[in-house]
Formats: C-alpha cells, sequence, structure tokens
C-alpha cells in the first residue's frame, strides 16, 4: 500500500449527522508501549461511566476512541492496533513517520466526527476520568473545556518555573487571551474542530490556536500525576523550539523589540559620537579609551546577532509556510470508513 498525503480542510468531514459518534477521544501517541495496557484500563472504564445509563439517558450516547501514531519506534502501533481489532470505537493513524506531536493532534482532530472532540496525552497524565467533567461542561453549552493544572506532579523544580514563566510571558506577549497552566488536554465542539481545521499554518502550536478561534470556553481543574511509565517526549531542546514557535506563531512583538534594540543601540552610539567630540575639541583630552571601545563593539555586535536571529525565525517561518506541504503523512489507516485494506 502506497503512502497519502493527508492535508487539514475546512469543511466537515464524511460522517453522516445520522451516523456521527457524540464524542471523539483523540490520543496522540509516541513510543508509549509501557503505558499502553494501562492506558486501555483507565480509557474503557472511563467509556463505561459515561455511557452507562443515568436514567433515561446516558451522559453520552457513542464514543470513537482515535489513536494517533506520530511514528513510533517500538511496540506502540502494534497494540494500539490490536485494540482496534477487538473493539471497532477504536480508530488508528499511523503516520509515516514522527511529525510530532502538534501534528499528530491535528491529524486526530481532522479525522474526529464527533459531536464533540476530547483531545488527551496518552501518558496517562491527562487522567481519563477528568473526561467527566469536561463532558458535563459542554453539556451545559460550553464550545471549549480545558484542563487546567493545580499540581504537576513527577516534574523537576526547574521545569515546573520554566513553565510557569514562558505561559505569563507568552500570555503577555500575544493579543489574544490564553489559559495559563493548561495544556492540549481539552473538550472542543463541533464548531470549534471546524474552526480549528481552517487553520493551516505548518507551524502549530494547538492551545492558542484553539483560544485564537474563540467560542464559549471554561475550565476544569485538576492534579496532573506523573507519568505512568516511560520518559517524557519533551526534553528541554523540545520545549525551548516548542516555545519559541508558539510565541513566533501568535506574536510579532520580539520584531519590535528588535526595534527598540536597535533605537536603544543607535542613541547610545550618538552619546559616544558627542562624548568623543567633546573630549577631542573641548577638553582637547584624547583618553585612549582601549576598553569603552572594545565593549562597544561588542554591545553593538551582539546586538545586530539577536536581531539578525529574530529576523531569521520568522524568515523561516515565512519560508516554510510558502512550501504548503502537506503537515503530516499517513501510512496506515484502521477501522475508519475510508481506510485503505
Amino acid at each position: 500500500m502506497g503512502y497519502r498525503a493527508v492535508v487539514i480542510v475546512s469543511t466537515d468531514r464524511k460522517c453522516p449527522t445520522a451516523e456521527r459518534p457524540e464524542l471523539s477521544i483523540v490520543l496522540p501517541l509516541y513510543n508509549e508501549e509501557l503505558v499502553i495496557d494501562e492506558l486501555k484500563r483507565r480509557l474503557f472504564e472511563m467509556l463505561a461511566e459515561i455511557t452507562r445509563s443515568r436514567g433515561d439517558r446516558s451522559l453520552i450516547s457513542s464514543v470513537e476512541v482515535i489513536f494517533v501514531d506520530d511514528g513510533s519506534k517500538d511496540r506502540t502501533y502494534e497494540l494500539v492496533s490490536e485494540i482496534a481489532r477487538e473493539d471497532p470505537r477504536c480508530k488508528v493513524i499511523s503516520f509515516a513517520r514522527n511529525f510530532g506531536h502538534q501534528k499528530a493532534i491535528t491529524a486526530g482532530v481532522d479525522h474526529a466526527d464527533g459531536d464533540a472532540v476530547i483531545v488527551m496525552d496518552g501518558d496517562l497524565q491527562d487522567p481519563p476520568s477528568v473526561c467527566i467533567a469536561m463532558i458535563e461542561k459542554w453539556r451545559e453549552g460550553f464550545d471549549v473545556v480545558y484542563a487546567r493544572r493545580t499540581i504537576r506532579r513527577g516534574e523537576t523544580l526547574f521545569k515546573r518555573m520554566t513553565a510557569r514563566i514562558f505561559y505569563r510571558l507568552f500570555a503577555a506577549m500575544i493579543p489574544i487571551e490564553v489559559p495559563l497552566d493548561t495544556g492540549d488536554f481539552r473538550l472542543m465542539s463541533r464548531p470549534v474542530v471546524l474552526a480549528l481545521r481552517s487553520l493551516a499554518e505548518t507551524h502549530r502550536f494547538v492551545r492558542a490556536m484553539v483560544a485564537w478561534v474563540g467560542f464559549r470556553q471554561t475550565a476544569v481543574l485538576y492534579e496532573r500525576p506523573e507519568r505512568f511509565a516511560g520518559e517524557t517526549k519533551y526534553p528541554l531542546s523540545k520545549m525551548v523550539r516548542f516555545a519559541i514557535d508558539g510565541i513566533t506563531s501568535f506574536s510579532v512583538l520580539p520584531l519590535r523589540i528588535s526595534t527598540y534594540l536597535g533605537l536603544i543601540v543607535s542613541m547610545a552610539s550618538c552619546g559616544v559620537g558627542v562624548w568623543a567630540l567633546v573630549a577631542k575639541f573641548v577638553f582637547r583630552h584624547v583618553v585612549p579609551g582601549w576598553t569603552a571601545l572594545i565593549v562597544l563593539i561588542s554591545f553593538v555586535s551582539g546586538a545586530q546577532l539577536l536581531v539578525i536571529g529574530i529576523l531569521g525565525e520568522y524568515v523561516g517561518r515565512i519560508y516554510e509556510e510558502v512550501k504548503r506541504r502537506p503537515l503530516y503523512v499517513i501510512k496506515k489507516l484502521q477501522n475508519f470508513s475510508d481506510a485503505d485494506e
């Protein structure tokens, strides 16, 4: 079977309203074979709870679960594929390679047919039990229900502090309101999902994109547990890259800062020039000033490199956006009506 390239679309997918599941759950996965069995147990416990009859109806009438294997190198695909063979409510999207967490979320949302879609990580740091509170808020009329962390267990002090600083810095730099201390764990109504599909940028920062589209949003609070098994897929280098993607995707403030920095350097240079002229023609005394000269040259050179670097980040993103490559490539679909056999 050949590979197929898939791009996001702005219209609703194939599933007629009468056949559409009421809820879709999207789980991006990368090298999570140690977690799959426990994830299956907790996930199916939650599914049994929300589909259990409560008086004349259940909280949710029908569910689909979409596992997105982001090019895992372990047995993640084999394990979730077995789950899908046992339960037709479960579907699998397998990438041709690792495209990244945000692209995996995008693929799952693109293929979700539910009236509401929940995105949650598969490492069990997003507890499936929190979905019940999300669904109840959705029933109250909210279009987006995001999970806000009150406690982050199993993380170093450095990671907690840098995450806290980033979210507040990011919120101060962009023109939209993004909830603090929240990740991608959230529920979205069908209108939000369709709006999200219309946003086709290559560099994805899904949590801010959901905030950008608007609609009625609220939070549920939860204590984030430590990973059940395995290791984090966001080491420091990826966290820095993710932060840069988020800032450059939603803010031009770094460009303005570079402009302000250039003005400050120019004013300082003018001041030094005036001081040199006064020293020469008024005081008739020229201090060699080797140290001051070196410090000034170093400062100006550093400022120039910083500005060039900021410009390069934005130009690089323009370059990648105009190529219009697919966001991801799918190797195999399982339990979808348009899956290749």
